[in-house]
């Protein structure tokens, strides 16, 4: 996991830029737009103390508001690519000596 803490000031807007999977603790009250590839944009309005998942991806974001904008980003790491099943061999059993019966005399 990495930590950032990200501020933007009042209408400041970043550079198209991208995340793994992340979780935003938001530190401030916040209105911002979301440009991605493609054009598509996205206006999001947060609340000091809002907590909120984001999926991974590339993308511009714009302080809309006259205050600064701050959270604290939790990046998620990838999860590792599932392993292909393989096929173990049976554990052997301990050799065990046969009992034998003495010969009574």
């Amino acid at each position: 996991m990495r930590v950032l803490r990200i501020k933007y000031g009042p209408r400041e807007r970043s550079v198209m830029h991208g995340h793994p999977a992340s979780v935003g603790v938001h530190l401030t009250d916040g209105h911002a737009r979301f440009t991605f590839p493609g054009g598509k944009t996205d206006e999001l309005h947060v609340t000091a103390g809002e907590v909120r998942s984001y999926p991974a991806g590339e993308h511009l974001p714009e302080n809309l508001s006259d205050q600064p904008l701050e959270l604290v980003f939790l990046e998620l790491k990838a999860q590792p690519a599932a392993k292909k099943a393989t096929s173990v061999p049976a554990a052997k059993k301990p050799a065990t000596k046969k009992a034998t019966k003495r010969k009574s005399r």
